[in-house]
This record gives C-alpha cells, sequence and structure tokens, in this order.
C-alpha cells in the first residue's frame, strides 16, 4: 500500500495535521468501519460470541505475524499496564536471581509496577540516562549474574531515541537475564522481529502507532519461557477448559495470561489497523517516517527550535521534541490551526505516522516557531 492511498483512509487529514502517533493515531476509516460493524451485529442479532472469538483469534495472529512471532505466544490484554502487572506477578524469585532492572527513560508504569512488587521491591536497579540516552555500557554496569529481568523501552517516549534491542539482549543473556521490551512507541513505525532480535518478552498496545483504539494491548513470552510461567493474574479465557472449577489446566503457551473477557469493540479497531499497518509494511512506513524525521530535525534546527534526543535519525524514531517554555499555550495555539501535537513535561512532540506528509511537518514547525515566541 502506497503512502498516498493510505493517506486517503483518515478524514481528519482533510481538516487537520495530525501529528500526534506517540499519543493516539489517527482514526483511519477501515477502522471507524470495523468499529460499527460490531456494533451492528448487536443491533441486528443481539448477541455475537461466537464472531467476536474468532475477531480475537485473527487479532492475535495478526500481531504474531507483525513481531515474527507464532500466534501462541500472544496474550491478547487490556493495556501495557496489565501485561507488565501480569510477567511481575508471576516471575519466579530465587535467593541469587532476584534482581529486577529498568531504566528512567521507561514510561512511568513500568516503575509503578516493580516498586510495588514486595518480592522484588529491595532489588531493584535503575539505570540512569544521559541526556536521554542510555550508552550500552551502562547496561554491562547494571545488569549482572543477579539479574532476573531486564526491562527497556525500544523507544523513549519523550525524546524519540531508539535503543539497539539486539545488542542490550546480548548483554543482558550473557549475564543469564531475561529481556522484557516496551515496544509501544515503536510497534507499526519500526519493523520488529522477537526472534532475531532475542526478545524474550515484549508488550504493545494499539491506540499509538498501530492506529487502534484504547482497550488492546499484546503480551509476547517466547514459548519455552511461557511454559514455565504459572500466572496470578489470569481468568477464564486463559484456561483450556474455562469451566473447570476444580482442577483448571493453563493453555499452552502466552495465551495462559488471557483473563476475562476483552473490550470486543477495540478488538475489531484493532484487527482492522493490524491489517492496516501490514498491508503498508512496517519497513515502508519506517522508510518514509526517516524522510519526515531528518525533514522535521533539519527545518527545526534551521527555525531556531532546540531539539531533544539525538540528531542522527539511526539512533531515534520519528517521534521528534522540541523544547517549549509553555507545553500547555503552545499545545493549545497549535490546536487553534487544526494542528494536533503531544506536549510531554517540556517538550512538544511532532509525531508523524505513514498519513502526513513533508508540507505538514513543515507548517508545524513554522506555527511552533510563532508560538514560542508569542
Amino acid at each position: 500500500m502506497n503512502q498516498e492511498y493510505f493517506r486517503d483512509l483518515f478524514p481528519i487529514v482533510a481538516t487537520h495535521i495530525h501529528l500526534a502517533a506517540c499519543s493516539q493515531g489517527a482514526l483511519a476509516k477501515p477502522v471507524s468501519d470495523a468499529i460499527d460493524r460490531y456494533k451492528n451485529s448487536l443491533l441486528e442479532s443481539g448477541t455475537n460470541w461466537g464472531e467476536t472469538i474468532k475477531k480475537v483469534a485473527e487479532t492475535r495472529e495478526k500481531f504474531a505475524q507483525l513481531i515474527g512471532a507464532e500466534a501462541d505466544e500472544v496474550a491478547l490484554l487490556c493495556s501495557v499496564s496489565d501485561a507488565i502487572s501480569a510477567i511481575a506477578t508471576c516471575l519466579p524469585s530465587e535467593k541469587n536471581k532476584n534482581k529486577i532492572v529498568f531504566t528512567d527513560i521507561d514510561f512511568p508504569t513500568v516503575s509503578h509496577i516493580w516498586l510495588r512488587q514486595e518480592v522484588f521491591k529491595n532489588d531493584i536497579s535503575v539505570i540512569g540516562s544521559i541526556d536521554g540516552e542510555i550508552p550500552l555500557e551502562l547496561y554491562e554496569k547494571a545488569v549482572t549474574h543477579e539479574t532476573l529481568l531486564t526491562s527497556v523501552p525500544h523507544v523513549n517516549y519523550y525524546n524519540g531515541f531508539k535503543q539497539d534491542i539486539g545488542a542490550i539482549a546480548e548483554i543482558v543473556h550473557r549475564k543469564g537475564s531475561l529481556l522484557m521490551v516496551d515496544a509501544y512507541q515503536a510497534a507499526g513505525q519500526i519493523p520488529i522481529k522477537v526472534k532475531e532480535m532475542g526478545i524474550d518478552i515484549l508488550v504493545a498496545g494499539t491506540r499509538k502507532y498501530l492506529l487502534g483504539i484504547p482497550g488492546v494491548a499484546f503480551l509476547y513470552v517466547k514459548k519455552d519461557l511461557a511454559q514455565k510461567l504459572k500466572p496470578r493474574a489470569t481468568g477464564w479465557l486463559g484456561q483450556v477448559s474455562p469451566f473447570e472449577i476444580n482442577n483448571p489446566v493453563f493453555h499452552d503457551g502466552t495465551r495462559r495470561f488471557e483473563t476475562g473477557t476483552p473490550a470486543f469493540i477495540s478488538v475489531y479497531a484493532a484487527c482492522e489497523a493490524l491489517k492496516m499497518i501490514l498491508d503498508g509494511g512496517v519497513g515502508n512506513i519506517e522508510e518514509y517516517l526517516i524522510k519526515l524525521t531528518k525533514l522535521a530535525i533539519e527545518y527545526g534546527q534551521e527555525k531556531g527550535l532546540n531539539l531533544a534526543g539525538p540528531e542522527d535519525v539511526e539512533k531515534r524514531a520519528s517521534l521528534i521534541s522540541f523544547f517549549s517554555e509553555n507545553i500547555s499555550k503552545a499545545e493549545e495555539l497549535l490546536r487553534s490551526k487544526n494542528i494536533i501535537v503531544s506536549p510531554r513535561k517540556d517538550v512538544i512532540r511532532i509525531a508523524p505516522h505513514y498519513y502526513n506528509t513533508g508540507d505538514e511537518i513543515i507548517k508545524a514547525v513554522d506555527e511552533l516557531v510563532i508560538a514560542q515566541n508569542i
């Protein structure tokens, strides 16, 4: 699917410049139609359980295809927080293998979850970043042979810094640690192959670059590891026989982490959104977004904006952050011009997707410069 055809699927581009994929991707007409199909199936038939369970399976398969996994290595949950919590509450703690490592560029929910785990709370190490980046030597230092799990973001949600997951995997596996990757800011804009990259556990959601809506997240756990884990956060859909009361048996693979009835309306949206991403080709999307990223950085700096994160596009994703003295005011002024961006801390994040154009980037930067000077 070429870029022009892809862009035509998004009604909002007729009236707005949508540059907030790092927060909520634009809604495509096929995704909206999928939401309507779910609603209409209830209006017309009253109940649609069989149809919706098939849609869950299809969605699971599409995400597995996206990351190079098998369908039974993927569980469908309601949020990335749920997925991380499911892992945090079932990891075995051993005397000499009980340390958890995460970073200060992880999304805050990572810290919130791990610091609430009584069994691990005194054995946590947080890797501090340097100017929003983490050199590989800091992983060499922080991860030891006592580390049970190392949690990292693929992309820094604040400044777009992209980590070399394969290189991190080599380090942590050499120390005997598991690697968990938060791919929420990567999935949909950066190719991910969990087997080739050495990822043991991965979490991602659909409302950002995967172009869905809130209510669906994915948990990948490699098959041999999943078989060893016994979830404490589970439910009837995580069992082979959902109505067995006395002797429940977990599903094989990662499906054991599934819990109760999912948000079916979000599943319909996710399934169609994943189809669009797969049809567009993540490699094509990444290649296109690299061009927009270069343009945004070069033009923004030419106009006097101060970039957060690396200038080198090889070290970053398409999430481009510029410092702003008053982010709320800047966002409000851009919004008044029908330009949608995403503020965070002290930066305005410009996060394009495959539906954006170079002219939109230039317009957004120009208006941001005006907003900075008011």
